[in-house]
Parts: C-alpha cells; sequence; structure tokens
C-alpha cells in the first residue's frame, strides 16, 4: 500500500486543530502528523484545497444504505454495499444492524459480518443486533409478532459467536441481569433499548454490564419527575454511553442539548444515524418485514406514521448538531468518531489522527461536505 501525505488543509486530530501540518500515512496506518515544512522531499504529496482533516466517523447503528437493507439482504455483498454508500457520508467504519426478525435472519446476518470483517470488506467493523428480545410497549418498527424473550439457547449462541464488536439490543422486559452479565463477561456490547423499563431495572440492569442504551429518548420510557425512567436512569449513570438520532425528527434539538448539558461522564452521547435503505440512492420507498416504509421530506415512516429508522447520514447528524442543537464543530465530530470508538474500546486506534492510529480520514470542504474519505490509507469512491 502506498505511503503519502495529505496536505494544503487544517487537521482536527481528535482533540486540538492543526494549521499548516501534513499527515502521513503509511499502508492502512498513519505515521505522523506533522509541520508540513518537515515533510521529506521524496514523499508522495496528496494536495488538498483547503477544509479540514477530521478522523472517519463510525456508525454503530446502520440498518441499511445504498439501496439494500440488512434484513433483506444478511449477506456479504448487502454488506460491502451499506459500506460503500455511507462512506461517501464520511463513515469509514459502522456496524451493519440486523433488526427484530426470525432467528435464521439473525445468525445469517451475524455470520456474514463475521466474514465481512475476516475478507476486510471497507467500512464493515462488525455487528449490532437490535432485538428481538425488545418490549412489546415500545416496539416501534420491530415487527410485534418476533419480539420475545431469551432463552437459554439463544444466550448460548449469542456467546458462542465469535466476532466482534458486537453490539446488542434489548430491553430488561425480555433478558434478565444475570443473562445480561454472562452476556457482557463473553465480550458482548450490552445496551438497553425499545423497553419500558423503570429507573430501578435499568440501573440493576446496568449493574449487571449493559453499558449502553440505544437511540435515546426513543422507543423507550422517558424521564419523569417521579419516573425517571431510561432516559432518567441513562443520563445520571456515568458509566453509560448512548446513541442519538440527530436528524430533525427523531429528537427535539432542545432535548438534545438538555441532554448533552445532563450527561453525566465520563460516558457521552455518541451521534448514530440508525439508517435505512434510501440513504445514498433516489428511491423513496421500501419495504420492512412486508411492511411499506416511505420518505418524506427526509422522515421515513410506515403507513401508521410511526417512525421506521432514519435518512441521515453522519455528516448530516453532525451538521445538525452543530448547526442546529448548537453544539461545537470540533465537539460534533467528536460524537460521530472519537466518542463511538471508546465507547467500543477502540479508542487506542480508532476516532483520533495521530501516529499509529488507523488511516480512517474524511475530507471536508468549506461547506462542511464530505470531499473526500480514506479508509485504511485507501480512498473512498464518493460516487455512487
Amino acid at each position: 500500500m502506498a505511503r503519502f501525505a495529505l496536505v494544503g488543509a487544517e487537521i482536527f486530530d481528535g482533540e486540538k486543530r492543526l494549521a499548516a501540518h501534513a499527515l502521513v500515512v503509511d499502508g492502512a496506518r498513519i505515521e505522523a502528523v506533522l509541520p508540513a515544512d518537515r515533510l521529506k522531499a521524496d514523499i508522495e504529496r496528496v494536495a488538498l484545497a483547503g477544509g479540514l482533516l477530521a478522523p472517519g466517523f463510525i456508525d454503530i447503528q446502520v440498518n441499511g444504505g445504498g439501496g439494500v437493507l440488512f434484513n433483506e439482504s444478511p449477506d456479504v455483498e448487502g454488506i460491502a454495499a451499506i459500506c460503500a454508500a455511507h462512506a461517501r457520508f464520511g463513515s469509514t467504519a459502522l456496524l451493519p444492524t440486523v433488526i427484530t426478525d426470525r432467528p435464521d435472519v439473525t445468525y445469517a446476518a451475524i455470520a456474514a459480518a463475521t466474514e465481512a470483517v475476516a475478507k476486510g470488506v471497507p467500512g464493515c467493523l462488525g455487528v449490532h443486533v437490535e432485538g428481538p428480545f425488545l418490549s412489546l410497549a415500545r416496539k416501534g418498527a420491530h415487527d410485534p409478532a418476533l419480539i420475545r424473550a431469551m432463552t437459554e439457547d439463544d444466550l448460548a449462541a449469542l456467546v458462542a459467536t465469535t466476532i466482534r464488536p458486537l453490539l446488542l439490543t434489548v430491553a430488561p422486559e425480555s433478558v434478565t441481569a444475570g443473562q445480561i452479565a454472562r452476556l457482557a463477561s463473553a465480550g458482548i456490547h450490552v445496551s438497553l433499548g425499545h423497553t419500558d423499563t423503570d429507573f430501578d431495572t435499568a440501573e440493576a440492569a446496568f449493574a449487571a454490564g449493559a453499558g449502553g442504551v440505544t437511540h435515546l429518548f426513543n422507543a423507550m420510557s422517558q424521564l419523569g419527575h417521579r419516573q425517571p425512567g431510561l432516559v432518567g436512569a441513562t443520563l445520571a449513570n456515568g458509566a453509560v454511553w448512548c446513541g442519538i438520532i440527530a436528524d430533525g425528527h427523531h429528537v427535539h434539538p432542545a432535548a438534545i442539548a438538555l441532554a448533552l448539558r445532563a450527561k453525566t461522564g465520563p460516558g457521552r452521547l455518541m451521534a448514530i444515524t440508525d439508517a435505512m435503505p434510501t440513504v445514498g440512492v433516489d428511491d423513496d420507498v421500501f419495504h420492512l418485514g412486508g411492511r411499506r416504509v416511505e420518505r418524506r421530506a427526509g422522515r421515513l415512516t410506515l403507513e401508521d406514521g410511526t417512525l421506521a429508522g432514519s435518512d441521515l447520514t453522519m455528516i448530516g447528524a453532525v451538521r445538525y448538531l452543530a448547526e442546529t442543537v448548537g453544539v461545537g464543530f470540533d465537539e460534533a465530530l467528536r460524537m460521530a468518531s472519537l466518542y463511538p470508538a471508546e465507547y467500543l474500546g477502540l479508542e487506542k486506534e480508532r476516532g483520533r489522527l495521530a501516529a499509529g492510529w488507523r488511516a480512517d480520514i474524511v475530507h471536508l470542504d468549506a461547506a462542511r461536505d464530505v470531499a473526500g474519505v480514506w479508509i485504511g490509507g485507501r480512498p473512498a469512491a464518493l460516487e455512487a
């Protein structure tokens, strides 16, 4: 693989901005970030017309993209198409997400992600299994006929998987604290979501090993002054991380801003897309478990009006957080890169632009549009 230097753009390394610096890539890794005038004459230079280099985005919840729904194409080809679609919007790593379905579909998706990672499919980081161990009361767009409690056979099958990171969204109504503890001890990231759980039960699940919450505010028990619910438990517990869909449809910008101010650390809010097949294509209709989903003005809904994932991209989430919610742009970038890397335990190789880290890079132009993407040091196509 090539050795080259990216020059001509400001660099955000995950902590601070550097002007008049170069980012040197050697193969799949970053060799150095150094003053541009210290580059040796013999290195290939890739001249950029201004803008900003930042760590590539990491999206932990992606149902589809490029016209492909992972549940309908639980194979390596489907994953590759989804990853390619999202790479055009700055996502250099993602977790393809299979939602509530039959066991054969769920395990085909896990096997496909395992194979995709082994084959080095650009952008495939692991897998996210969202359901079927959820709550009927907070099912959202998940098929109620397939939601069920976790059995010992289910637990054994999940623990036996080899792919990591494996993110598993569950509801305490369908999974016990003991099962959560066994999943977590096997290296599975357990996240609470699609649940009507109360504060104390959520706290017990966190204590057992659940370290995350899936799409904060959406499909969960809300914050009340006597019943704080999962939202309250999440904001109060510093060990818990949570994704949030910043698209202007799922969560009011004031609620996002309030959550950012209220969240106890070190756990943080992370930008996610919860994206569906419409990302990167013109088609406005797809089917989810045989049910019609339509895109109107960037909003995806079932025929009864239920939100069914999103049409969001990670650069769209970053811009929304910065321009509508009022998050500083550098912090919005961290929410899309460093924080998900930290949540998944990958902060020593992803989420920063530093010597030794993976060369997963996004170049943003002056309008904050994606002008270039490198995944493991290789440029990604920006056109379909």
